[in-house]
């Protein structure tokens, strides 16, 4: 079997696997679905012949491909076991279009497409090999495509006799909702520095990103009979939809790119007796980040004073992740290394922040630099989800030539 044909073949084999996350879960997995995926990957690494292979009951798996030359580093290599819950990751059903020749792209019997009018990177993969899904489910690139490359240069590595650092990977679950990485055995997972295989486009390096918030707001109002509501019911209902009203309105995601941060109404429910909403605080610069906390504060308090509500609007406002780059920026060489790698290969490296978060954000956080390298992955979290099997190869060649220029 050739080297891409493994690789295909054990993304399948993960992708076939429901393994999304579960919003508002208190233990971690928050699904079965991951555990059934990390014992899995515990007995291929077993096979594969790595040593100090663990499960932890939190599903975090963790294992360690010795080097063959004295005194090289180690380096990890991280990757997560759920898919987003924004998007259905039951059955999915991927498709393989081989040279692809431009154009719209038709997801199964449906009416779901893929236009190069809508996503322009489609010009630049003209002649790839494309996987895409089916049009009812994400595709599962993000991030069984990170697990692919990593356990398929894992499997080339240990073939090999080239020289090579030494290796530590770990497969973590629920990322995508920011708790399985609470429960990381950081006292076990001792490198000099590590990557998260978990960006996009090939060539993408990451290593800044958001300061990230969660606010909850509560509104309380008041339920009576409409016809006989007046000067009696309090609608929270629409108490909260004013309440939004007072957001700057060019200071959210689909109005935001680069380095500009925002804030992000990301859920909304309740009656009239009581809404809560769930709001995203991102931004990059921490005096900024601080900022965007300290005004939603004071809006609550200037929406208390002004509406004299008998119980008034209540926040908690809770950090997530800060900014890798503070983490990163000691550590040079894992940015040095991993350009050196990609170069040659015969990529070129696209540095940019990343508009989110990873497991690498936390590990920054703990001391451990952690930039963020590409999957060859697109449109991630949407049933629009795609990946080419150059791009996943050419991320395993890199993590192979990582592991090799690293004893220089």
């Amino acid at each position: 079997m050739q080297y891409n044909e493994q690789l295909l073949e054990r993304f399948f084999n993960y992708v076939s696997l429901d393994t999304q996350s579960k919003p508002g879960a208190k233990t971690s997995p928050s699904t079965q679905g991951q555990l059934k995926l990390a014992k899995i990957l515990e007995q291929e690494l077993y096979s594969l012949g790595l040593d100090e292979i663990e499960v932890s009951k939190h599903g975090i798996v963790t294992a360690l491909l010795p080097g063959n030359i004295e005194n090289s580093p180690t380096i990890g290599l991280i990757a997560h076991l759920d898919t987003s819950p924004q998007c259905s990751g039951k059955n999915v059903k991927p498709e393989v279009i081989e040279n692809y020749r431009g154009g719209d792209i038709a997801l199964g019997l449906g009416d779901e497409f893929i236009s190069p009018v809508t996503f322009t990177f489609l010009h630049k993969l003209v002649g790839k090999t494309l996987i895409v899904t089916d049009g009812t489910t994400l595709l599962g690139a993000d991030n069984k495509a990170g697990i692919a490359e990593i356990m398929t240069a894992l499997s080339q590595l240990k073939e090999s006799s080239v020289p090579r650092c030494h290796i530590r990977v770990a497969f973590t679950p629920d990322e995508e909702i920011g708790l399985g990485m609470k429960f990381f055995p950081i006292e076990k997972f001792s490198c000099d520095w590590a990557y998260t295989i978990d960006g996009g486009a090939v060539g993408e390096l990451e290593y800044e990103n958001f300061n990230a918030a969660g606010a909850a707001v509560t509104i309380f109002g008041r339920a009576i009979h409409p016809g006989s509501a007046k000067d009696k019911m309090v609608n929270a209902l629409a108490l909260a939809c004013e309440f939004q009203q007072g957001f700057p309105t060019d200071e959210v995601p689909e109005k935001t790119e680069e380095k500009q941060g925002f804030f992000h109404l990301n859920s909304f429910h309740g009656d009239i007796e009581k809404v809560e909403l769930h709001y995203l605080i991102r931004d990059f610069d921490k005096q900024a980040f601080t900022q965007r906390k300290a005004f939603l504060e004071k809006w609550v308090d200037e929406f208390n004073c002004r509406k004299q509500l008998k119980e008034p609007v209540k926040v908690t406002i809770t950090d997530n992740y800060y900014n890798m780059y503070d983490t990163v920026s000691k550590v040079p060489q894992s940015i040095e290394l991993a350009d050196s790698a990609m170069k040659a290969c015969g990529i070129v490296p696209i540095h940019q922040p990343i508009r989110g978060g990873t497991d690498g954000a936390w590990l920054a956080e703990k001391g451990l630099a952690c930039p963020n390298i590409f999957t060859g992955g697109y449109n991630f979290h949407s049933k629009h989800e795609l990946i080419t099997l150059e791009g996943m190869c050419s991320a395993v060649d890199v993590i192979m030539k990582i592991a090799q220029l690293a004893v220089k």
